[in-house]
């Protein structure tokens, strides 16, 4: 992997991470502009660099990180993502992540499902903060997140629409979501590196370095940028852009 193909890879992760628009779909499809075959490293690679965009979310919120009240909740809805993702490990890796027409449907599909439940949002009561968020609410939002571990879902979307239906407001879901990333992402990461035994040459190894710190000054952005952005609007522009990127995709792929 080149070094400019890291800094791209990089600035997608930072941007995608957080918002509903799936970032292993966009890494996945970036990766097949940039002519890189699905190989063992570049999965890992799509993996490992998501660590960059965890670690800003561990600078942006470090007192909420350790808020028991909330830090529990965050446990309880990891542990479905945690047992799923090793019994499904090796699945995922051989079997979803190359497939781009598995990303491109989810894509659209997504897209679909934001626009569509955009339009009965309103309606729904919503909790102020994020510790109203029952034990209950928690594990079936980590239910809901294994969805994600189809390439193109989105853990975001998957999370914080999770979230909305059940009455969670926009800010307190998408700051939920956020948290939860931290040990879903670090989980799957750490996971994956055990099974690749860190089998990486020099080049791989500065690669992810490369790739990661980008990944971090990035997301640094991407969260400040979403977190105001949700103050006002809604998710109806992201529902557009999967929409859009899909058929861009499926003309171009």
């Amino acid at each position: 992997m080149a070094l400019y193909q890291s800094i791209i890879l990089g600035i997608v992760e930072g941007l995608t991470e957080f918002l509903p628009i799936s970032s292993t779909g966009h890494l996945i499809l970036v990766s097949k502009l940039l002519e890189l075959d699905q190989t063992e490293f570049v999965k890992s690679f799509q993996i490992a660099i998501q660590l960059g965009a965890i670690l800003a979310i561990l600078v942006l919120n470090f007192k909420a990180i350790f808020n028991f009240r909330i830090l529990y909740k965050i446990i309880i809805a990891f542990l479905p993502t945690a047992v799923f993702g090793i019994l499904a490990y090796k699945f995922i890796k051989k079997n979803l992540l190359n497939n781009y027409t598995i990303i491109l449907i989810s894509l659209f599909l997504g897209g679909l499902l934001i626009i569509i439940f955009e339009i009965f949002y309103e309606k729904i009561f919503k909790l102020q903060n994020k510790s109203q968020i029952s034990i209950k609410n928690a594990l079936i939002i980590g239910l809901i997140q294994t969805i994600a571990f189809i390439p193109g879902v989105s853990r975001s979307l998957a999370t914080i629409v999770g979230g909305l239906a059940l009455g969670i407001n926009r800010k307190t879901i998408v700051e939920f979501s956020f948290l939860l990333a931290l040990p879903t992402i670090l989980g799957a990461t750490v996971f994956d590196l055990a099974k690749t035994a860190f089998s990486f040459s020099l080049s791989e190894l500065k690669s992810l370095l490369v790739g990661f710190s980008v990944a971090f000054l990035v997301a640094i952005v991407s969260i400040k940028f979403f977190l105001n952005y949700i103050q006002k609007n809604n998710f109806l522009i992201f529902g557009i852009y999967r929409i859009f990127i899909s058929f861009l995709f499926f003309l171009i792929i």
